[in-house]
């Protein structure tokens, strides 16, 4: 009998243990954080989704902005990105609503206003789309959020893109807080911009 008490209690307690670490596992974050944050709120770029106004890397207040750089003709990185996100504000709810995307094309010679916004608001109404042909003004802004791309021209012609596939995080101070390469799911993205929000809450 003392035996079979025992057993119970030390069976409780590992449930017990094993509920606390997979709330905590729950809580942490599954993108990454650089500290310090960059800073990207001196930079802009065109919002051509907006008429082509100076679209800053701020968020409001009370609100989370997330950027990608990306192209319209990827064939596979780019639009599950994107449908991943789509399903993570789903699962956020109405903390949905204080979200803003901006998607800047790596592609703008082929990407035109039109083409560029009608895709990246294909997945999320509302979106940014950001555009532009001044190639130094891309490669600064990418820079500055620590991607990378390339667009290139083979001798037979065709055009070979290369990008990193994140997607970042910025909040109302214009600092990158939270970084998620690709890969991570919508149910990863929806946790972290709830840790995200309740950290803001605080």
């Amino acid at each position: 009998m003392i035996t079979a008490r025992r057993t119970a209690l030390l069976a409780a307690s590992v449930l017990l243990v094993a509920a606390c670490g997979s709330d905590e596992k729950s809580r942490t974050l599954s993108g990454y954080e650089l500290d310090p944050p960059p800073s990207v709120a001196a930079l802009s770029l065109p919002d051509v989704s907006d008429g082509g106004t100076e679209f800053d890397f701020v968020a409001d207040d009370g609100r989370l902005l997330i950027v990608y750089f990306g192209y319209t003709s990827c064939p596979d990185v780019c639009p599950t990105t994107l449908a991943e996100l789509k399903k993570a504000l789903k699962q956020v709810g109405d903390d949905a609503s204080k979200v803003d995307l901006a998607m800047i094309t790596i592609d703008p010679d082929r990407d035109t206003d039109e083409i560029v916004a009608q895709y990246v608001q294909s997945f999320i109404p509302g979106a940014h789309a950001l555009r532009t042909t001044d190639e130094p003004a891309l490669e600064a802004t990418a820079a500055a959020f620590g991607a990378s791309y390339s667009v290139e021209t083979t001798a037979e012609g065709e055009i070979e893109v290369g990008h990193s596939a994140a997607m970042y995080v910025v909040d109302s101070a214009g600092d990158v807080v939270l970084t998620w390469p690709f890969g991570i799911p919508a149910d990863g993205i929806a946790t972290d911009l709830e840790i995200l929000f309740d950290r803001s809450a605080s």
